[in-house]
């Protein structure tokens, strides 16, 4: 008997689901943020310890803890970064559009005339 695989086996190039990319940008969110807490921490271990340099250790613990919210909100709000094969039909499709524009250009037709009285209104004038 063949043992069936865990997970199946991907077929196709579809993006991932889209509780799989919500899952994977929480678990960014929650390191950023454990990151962030342990600056907090770590922020306060270097008060009591009373550390060479403790201003410039201070400063860093500080903007991490300021700067670390922001770059996790910016990161788990992202979509994941398209692959080549997304950019190139992005990009095969902007062309698409663009040539359907051109061509939809009207072809503006000029014809060549003269213009002749009519011999009716002719003998009117004349008469």
């Amino acid at each position: 008997m063949k043992k069936q695989p865990e997970h199946p086996v991907l077929i196709t190039d579809a993006a991932h689901s889209q509780d799989a990319q919500l899952r994977s940008r929480q678990i960014r969110y929650v390191t950023m943020m454990s990151v962030r807490a342990g600056c907090l921490i770590l922020g306060g271990v270097l008060i009591s310890a009373r550390v060479p340099l403790l201003p410039l250790w201070l400063g860093l613990c500080a903007l991490g803890m300021v700067l670390l919210p922001w770059m996790a909100v910016l990161i788990a709000n992202d979509r994941p970064a398209k692959t080549k094969a997304e950019r190139a039909a992005d990009r095969a499709a902007r062309e698409d559009v663009r040539r359907a524009l051109v061509q939809q250009e009207p072809e503006y037709i000029t014809i060549d005339s003269e213009v002749v009285d009519d011999p009716v209104e002719q003998q009117r004038r004349g008469s």
